[in-house]
């Protein structure tokens, strides 16, 4: 078997990286290489993970020092880049528990060209999905019922179930935990620092994948317990209440929403349409365009909501400090994309429309424009709604984005 370098960023979830590396060394041995970041937490992790180096050869370690958070965008790729030394790599959270078995389902499937997921079994913490299995087994490591877990998932790996009950056959998709070869990884440059720290990097790269040709596999042999969000979403961690029931501690943590509303507007100004994917996980790629907005009776709210939509918009609105605002938020040139009402248009797709005439249902058809186009649009002229086309080209540009710059 070839070794593999779990690859585990970490920031103050000391906890639950302690029970995860003790899965891993378990029940998968000493084979495989554990690569960590600390992002500069405050509970003990860099301190833990020198003695463990220590302990363990088969360990690396890196540190952020400071004092501004990484976050797992960035790290995940330094510990690739830097430090993994195997042929293959695997993105793991820190709050996944290894189940037996687990590396021997990867390789049964990973190839160069191809990205391998495990299947997650989850408490219910979540809503429920065709690509994970809910079982709860423990809300914390200090009440995981590990035995349970293990009598679980030897049962679906040796067909003590009938199919129709449990189908081990592997599906189309992706999630965390998932394997690649590292040269497939670097060959399109890794994640991008555009989300940093957190939020949507997966969705991109998922993305990526596709386009540069890559197979992706879900193996339904090979199992990770995860216990979800215990990073900066639900920093509180979760709980279960006199009946029984579990749900997160608390509310999405503000640092999480705030980031994650960075990253979704980050995302529609690369891609042109919000994240897509089927129920198996599998990405949904519709065609990316150069489209500009041209949009009269404007204001900065209107704007606000505008700008990540097109290639460029052209408005009768002052936008200085839109651009002021905004521009912490995004690596994109805001100043390229926002133009005067009247200046030179460029694009290949020009949508003309008032701003004054938006509302909730026709605000659709500019989520949707990709689909529109892709389905039924022809070079020329069109009108739908209120909006007016000018179609010079229907050429797309989602390739160009596979290898991040």
């Amino acid at each position: 078997m070839k070794p593999i370098s779990f690859i585990q960023p970490s920031r103050s979830n000391l906890k639950y990286l302690k029970w995860s590396y003790n899965s891993i060394r378990k029940n998968l041995g000493y084979i495989h290489e554990i690569c960590w970041a600390d992002d500069f937490s405050d509970d003990g992790t860099w301190e833990w993970m020198q003695e463990m180096v220590k302990k363990d050869p088969n360990i690396k370690i890196h540190r952020n020092e400071g004092p501004n958070r990484l976050g797992h965008t960035i790290l995940y790729d330094t510990l690739v880049n830097d430090y993994a030394t195997n042929d293959i790599v695997m993105i793991y959270h820190a709050d996944m528990y290894a189940c037996p078995g687990l590396d021997e389902a990867i390789h049964k499937h990973l190839e160069p060209g191809t990205v391998v997921s495990a299947t997650r079994i989850e408490p219910p913490l979540h809503p429920d999905g065709p690509e994970k299995i809910l079982y709860d087994c423990g809300i914390e490591p200090e009440e995981f019922k590990e035995q349970e877990l293990l009598n679980y998932v030897y049962d679906r790996q040796n067909n003590v179930y009938p199919q129709d009950i449990f189908d081990n056959r592997p599906t189309k998709g992706i999630f965390a935990p998932w394997a690649i070869y590292k040269k497939d990884f670097q060959d399109i440059n890794g994640h991008d620092p555009l989300y940093a720290p957190q939020s949507k990097e997966d969705s991109d790269i998922f993305n990526r994948f596709v386009l540069a040709g890559y197979d992706l596999v879900q193996t339904w042999e090979g199992f990770v317990y995860h216990m979800t969000s215990r990073g900066s979403r639900f920093k509180d961690g979760a709980m279960r209440n006199p009946a029984g029931q579990v749900f997160m501690k608390g509310r999405e943590s503000t640092e999480w929403l705030e980031q994650n509303l960075r990253s979704t507007r980050n995302f529609i100004r690369k891609w042109g349409h919000m994240v897509k994917h089927d129920k198996m996980m599998f990405p949904i790629i519709p065609p990316k365009y150069d489209i500009g907005f041209v949009v009269k009776n404007c204001d900065s709210k209107m704007l606000r909501e505008l700008e990540p939509w097109c290639s460029t918009i052209y408005t009768d609105c002052e936008y200085d400090d839109y651009i002021k605002e905004e521009q912490r938020n995004t690596a994109f040139n805001l100043s390229d994309r926002i133009k005067p009402y009247d200046n030179e248009k460029n694009n290949d797709i020009i949508v003309k429309f008032d701003a004054k005439m938006l509302n909730a249902n026709n605000f659709q058809v500019i989520v949707n424009l990709s689909e529109m186009f892709k389905d039924s649009a022809e070079v020329g002229e069109m009108e739908y709604d209120v909006f007016h086309f000018d179609i010079n080209s229907l050429e797309t540009y989602e390739k160009d984005l596979i290898i991040r710059e």
